[in-house]
């Protein structure tokens, strides 16, 4: 792709719909949401981004043709939107994440003596299923 080529201009029956502005919404709350994950231990990156997509190519055609064409982000829902696929690395990124604030949470009811378990135990039954869900999706082809 080249930098400077503008977005194909959006199909006008696309983008017709009377809820356009709530997509945009959600497209734009969710991808901030996403980059907040890059810093926030436990909050996701990846599917949040995958959301804000979705939404903006039901909202947004300027947003949806950017994070199509992210260097970080693009392959990633391309992967994802023409096969329902993640990546080798992504799950172990995903994975190696969760591990991490999973021992977090516990070191922290450990140190504050929390009696709570539930509270720790609930968030990282539901990481388990998550990371359980994520390595069954397929890998993209090569």
């Amino acid at each position: 792709m080249q930098p400077n080529r503008r977005p194909p201009s959006p199909d006008p029956a696309a983008y017709r719909s009377r809820f356009r502005w709530l997509w945009w919404l959600l497209a734009y709350l969710s991808l901030g949401l996403g980059i907040a994950g890059i810093f926030v231990p436990g909050l996701p990156t990846t599917p949040f981004v995958l959301v804000a997509a979705y939404a903006a190519s039901r909202g947004s055609a300027r947003l949806h043709h950017y994070l199509l064409h992210h260097p970080r982000f693009g392959t990633t829902i391309r992967d994802w939107q023409a096969h329902g696929a993640v990546s080798r690395r992504a799950k172990w990124m995903a994975s190696l994440m969760m591990l991490i604030s999973a021992v977090l949470m516990l070191v922290v009811m450990q140190a504050t003596g929390s009696h709570a378990a539930w509270m720790v135990a609930l968030p990282i039954g539901c990481m388990a299923v998550v990371a359980l869900w994520l390595w069954r999706r397929p890998e993209p082809p090569r």
